[in-house]
């Protein structure tokens, strides 16, 4: 093996300068800097990506169900693959996905309404199915509170043609009869988001 030292390598002029051919491996040392100052092309990028909120207060009741939140305001979405009317991420680009959401639940109505959230879920969805979720339950603590706000995330594997996610929130209730509501919360509380990470 040969080595070359060089302060500068340029290509022919009006021509690309190529290092090694297909099958060969460039091998960087640790600790060494890689300075871009110019376009970096054909590297990958985390595109698509979404992040939206809920636009307006949404009743999603306390019967213990799980209810799709309504998420229909976007932030951003770079390859318009959120769908505002269906509340859902379909992104056309297959690979794995960071899927992020949190709700933002506030007692309305009801006995002791104002500090009786008991149990509450955050969950995210893919085709109809629940994937993961963040809960949680106080049991029987009467004034438990009256405000919760609860993330979840992990990576999702999309094919990047029909695959789907969605966000969904539900409350439960600890004195079964009475008629309080629960909702979730507008103005940046309740929001949802993904970004591609690699294929």
């Amino acid at each position: 093996m040969s080595k070359l030292e060089t302060n500068q390598v340029d290509p022919a002029t009006g021509t690309t300068l190529t290092l090694g051919t297909s099958g060969d491996t460039i091998a960087i040392p640790s600790g060494v800097t890689i300075a871009n100052s110019g376009t970096a092309t054909g590297f990958p990028a985390n595109t698509p990506y979404f992040t939206a909120r809920l636009g307006s207060d949404q009743d999603i009741g306390y019967t213990g169900t799980y209810t799709k939140i309504e998420i229909d305001t976007e932030y951003f979405d770079s390859a318009s693959a959120f769908d505002t009317s269906n509340y859902r991420f379909t992104p056309q680009t297959a690979g794995k996905y960071f899927v992020f959401g949190q709700c933002a639940f506030e007692t309305t109505s009801g006995s002791n309404s104002g500090n009786n959230l008991v149990g509450l879920v955050t969950s995210i969805y893919k085709n109809g199915s629940n994937i993961v979720y963040q809960q949680i339950d106080r049991g029987g603590q009467l004034y438990s509170a009256s405000k919760r706000t609860i993330g979840v995330s992990m990576i999702v594997d999309m094919n990047g043609s029909s695959d789907y996610l969605e966000l969904y929130g539900m409350a439960n209730g600890n004195n079964a009869g009475s008629t309080r509501v629960t909702e979730a919360i507008s103005d940046g509380g309740s929001i949802f988001g993904a970004y591609f990470l690699a294929t």
